[in-house]
């Protein structure tokens, strides 16, 4: 392997996957849940933004649904 590479000659291309991955939103978020889960992230070693992701993605993909009952 060289201990030097000339990447000026290389043509960048864009990833075709990059639009598919992830989509950046805003959401509000009570400071209780983000400390929650910057805690659980540092426990675990994941960006508490990844984690929250995947704890949505684990909610979405099993179709849980919040029991959501107002008073009248």
């Amino acid at each position: 392997m060289k201990d030097e590479y000339d990447f000026s000659t290389m043509k960048a291309k864009p990833n075709p996957y990059a639009s598919k991955l992830k989509k950046p939103v805003t959401i509000r978020l009570g400071e209780d849940v983000i400390d929650y889960f910057k805690t659980l992230s540092e426990e675990v070693g994941i960006p508490y933004q990844s984690l929250i992701n995947l704890y949505l993605k684990d909610c979405a993909n099993s179709h849980r649904k919040l029991d959501i009952q107002w008073r009248s």
